[in-house]
């Protein structure tokens, strides 16, 4: 079902190239996209009907969900699904609020009477986009609005496509969340269009935003990248990804359960195993073959195993296996190995990083405490996940006396002479004889 890459005795120049991501072209939407963005801009409401009608079969009948709705559905919550998404609110909020907003500090003074601090300021506005397309993920809604929230965002709106078996609503489990949360302003607008809708706003509906979050397809992600600048974004995600770096002592059913779960998110996900153990190697296919036969996804799953960004990797020893997984730099990465907290220490390149075998990437993807919004296709590199810090802009705040100006005024000057900036210098020499 895997296929196998052996790196036993190989030392490759480049471990970024070792496994391949899925074919998952940007680009190549860019000619749908572009269009769209365009006629919402240019038409609003009337193109939002249109598009809903085209893409997603159903017209809603109020694109700006009705407050009824909302409490109807909020109402009508399963008891035990309603404490699980209390649960996973609760914890990603005290995450948020604990350990994602340590970063005010007193103003440095550089010299006397010279001093440069630094504010936090939160975005005024952000549209935050739920998927609705192999799953509803509702888990993407507490994923967005709670960092937003603690974040001191003063304006949040919720985009979801709308569902023909709904009547052109949302899924009930969003709605049901937003309510939870105190979201009241939620769109049944799903695609590249509700990006369009945030970032150019549609007079006499919505408002439009400073920002633009959450996950999507290939459709979403480039209609983010065609407004970049229009508005600001968080990431353009891709396809999920898990790699699991192993070794001997690891359970195999435990590795294999990981990889199906998150295979089934799409057949463009990918599934990396990592492992100096030709034992293991030789079980999480066995294993994976007796669980993917009785899951529900299992054709969806058989092609994300099977397809090239998928694979096998056999290493040496751990060390190349760190080698490896820096290098690709998935979006989530298992750690099941002895020592598994050491060997955690030493990764570089990770989205999120899941130590032993009692962490699972399923645990990330809901109750945590963690974000799941990560960075895809290698991305993790040099980008983050969703948090606090993404609703804030870090300005500085500087605040120079007289004097302290007058101390530096003569290599301010010289600085911008040197560049050919006269009037920069300029600025700086009228202000010696006040």
């Amino acid at each position: 079902m895997m296929r196998t890459v052996d790196l036993t005795s190989a030392e490759p120049s480049d471990y970024r190239d070792v496994v391949p991501r899925a074919d998952f072209d940007v680009d190549s939407a860019m000619e749908t996209i572009i269009p769209v963005c365009q006629a919402v801009k240019e038409r609003g409401e009337e193109a939002l009907r249109e598009f809903s009608r085209r893409f997603d079969h159903v017209e809603p009948e109020h694109l700006r969900v009705p407050p009824e709705e909302l409490s109807r559905a909020a109402e009508q919550l399963d008891p035990k699904l309603r404490s699980a998404f209390t649960e996973s609110i609760n914890r990603r909020r005290e995450v948020c609020e604990s350990i994602e907003r340590e970063f005010d500090a007193d103003p440095v003074e550089v010299a006397p009477g010279a001093t440069v601090g630094q504010r936090h300021i939160p975005v005024s506005r952000v549209g935050l986009y739920v998927p609705g397309g192999f799953a509803p993920l509702a888990s993407s809604v507490i994923m967005n609005v709670v960092p937003a929230q603690v974040a001191g965002v003063e304006s949040i709106a919720v985009a979801s496509p709308p569902q023909a078996e709904f009547g052109g609503l949302p899924h009930p489990s969003i709605l049901a969340l937003c309510e939870i949360l105190g979201v009241d302003e939620v769109y049944a607008v799903g695609g590249a269009q509700a990006v369009a809708m945030f970032a150019h706003g549609v007079e006499g509906l919505c408002p439009r935003v400073d920002m633009v979050t959450g996950p999507g397809n290939i459709y979403v992600v480039a209609a983010k990248r065609h407004l970049r600048g229009v508005v600001g974004i968080d990431s353009e995600a891709g396809p999920t990804e898990i790699g699991v770096l192993a070794d001997a002592t690891a359970d195999p059913r435990l590795v294999a359960a990981d990889l199906m779960s998150q295979a089934e998110h799409d057949p463009m996900a990918a599934a990396v195993l990592v492992t100096d153990s030709p034992e293991l190697a030789a079980r999480v296919p066995v294993e994976l073959e007796e669980m993917v036969s009785k899951t529900l996804h299992a054709e969806r799953i058989r092609t994300s195993l099977g397809s090239r960004q998928s694979a096998i990797v056999m290493v040496r020893d751990i060390e190349q296996g760190l080698a490896v997984v820096n290098g690709y730099g998935a979006e989530h990465l298992e750690i099941q190995t002895a020592k598994a907290a050491s060997v955690a220490a030493r990764v570089r390149n990770a989205g999120a990083i899941f130590v032993g075998p009692w962490s699972p990437v399923s645990l990330g993807d809901y109750s945590a405490g963690s974000t799941h919004v990560l960075p895809t296709g290698g991305s993790a590199r040099y980008s983050s996940g969703l948090s606090v810090r993404s609703f804030m802009r870090a300005v500085h705040v500087i605040d120079y006396s007289q004097e302290a100006l007058a101390s530096l005024s003569a290599s301010v000057e010289h600085f911008a002479l040197a560049e050919n900036l006269p009037g920069h210098a300029n600025a700086i020499t009228v202000r010696r004889s006040r």
